[in-house]
């Protein structure tokens, strides 16, 4: 079976391709998945590098979609033949996969396998962090980091949806302009300007109602600054590193609200998770969400992929 493997932790240099990794087989319960093809996430660099460390060695990647070959005994919830995606499954970058099949979510018929790899993941994350801690309402102002970016893009258009009105930061002009085509109100270039100034800047004082904040260290202390009074923060990643530890007495002056967010507790059960895939598949289909695909390479090519 072809793979990617990881013997050490490192930059994209540390994947390397094999065409040699032993066939998995399905037990009871489970399914063997053909994938057709596999996400590309931060969270593959942050095992890659070792920051969230996986068991050595490991074939990377933790989302894909594919088709049923074969099941395991006691499995009824999909056959072979099925088309199906998946995430938070260690081992995406191979061309076989055996996963639990209750974490199989259905893949419309409609849908490219290509679409069926990128959405699962960041749809359901952006579904979880737009819903289960502040779900934005007109006239509330949500703040979004990196939103240019996968998640970020997702968000966007989400809380737009809702009729929030969006404030983005970005670090390129480039990415500026993709988060303005996503549905942002403001767009701001954090290399340039402060973000916490123009956040109260373009909400007269008030400052942001939710920040959603998947970039960690160089963002939390602006975060603060930026949330409004009674608003509410949720770090749900680290990009640029884990945030600096925060006092609880420093979240009184404003009363903020200050959650942390991690996908596989929002989706622990099969329910919550065809749950909040199928409204991420009802938006895609309805129009007013939309997928980005950046490139798709061969799995040979997988470290150009992490190239960032």
């Amino acid at each position: 079976m072809k793979a990617i493997k990881i013997s050490t932790y490192g930059e994209s240099g540390v994947l390397k391709f094999t065409d040699s990794a032993p066939m998995p087989k399905p037990g009871p319960g489970r399914a063997l998945v053909k994938i057709h093809a596999a996400g590309v996430n931060f969270v593959d660099i942050y095992q890659r590098r070792g920051t969230y460390p996986v068991n050595l060695p490991f074939i990377p990647g933790l989302e894909a979609s594919g088709q049923v070959e074969e099941i395991g005994e006691n499995v009824t919830l999909v056959r072979p033949g099925d088309r199906v995606a998946y995430t938070g499954h260690l081992g995406s970058y191979s061309e076989y996969t055996v996963i639990e099949s209750e974490r199989l979510i259905p893949l419309p018929d409609n849908m490219s396998f290509e679409e069926g790899a990128a959405f699962p993941l960041q749809g359901i994350t952006a579904h979880y962090l737009i819903h289960e801690f502040r779900r934005p309402k007109p006239a509330d102002t949500v703040l979004i980091h990196a939103a240019a970016g996968g998640v970020g893009r997702l968000l966007v258009q989400w809380a737009k949806h809702l009729g929030a009105m969006v404030i983005g930061t970005v670090s390129t002009e480039e990415k500026a302009q993709a988060a303005k085509e996503a549905g942002a109100d403001h767009v701001i270039l954090y290399t340039k300007q402060d973000f916490a100034t123009e956040t109260k800047r373009i909400t007269s004082g008030r400052g942001a109602d939710l920040v959603l904040d998947g970039v960690g260290k160089s963002t939390f202390h602006g975060d603060m600054d930026s949330v409004a009074i009674r608003g509410h923060i949720v770090v749900y990643g680290a990009s640029s590193g884990p945030a600096d530890p925060v006092s609880p007495n420093a979240l009184m002056p404003k009363s903020i609200s200050l959650s942390g967010g991690s996908s596989a507790n929002f989706i622990a059960t099969r329910e919550d998770l065809l749950r909040r895939a199928k409204d991420v598949l009802d938006a895609l289909g309805a129009g007013w969400l939309k997928l980005r695909i950046d490139r798709v390479l061969p799995l040979e090519e997988a470290a150009q992929a992490h190239l960032v």
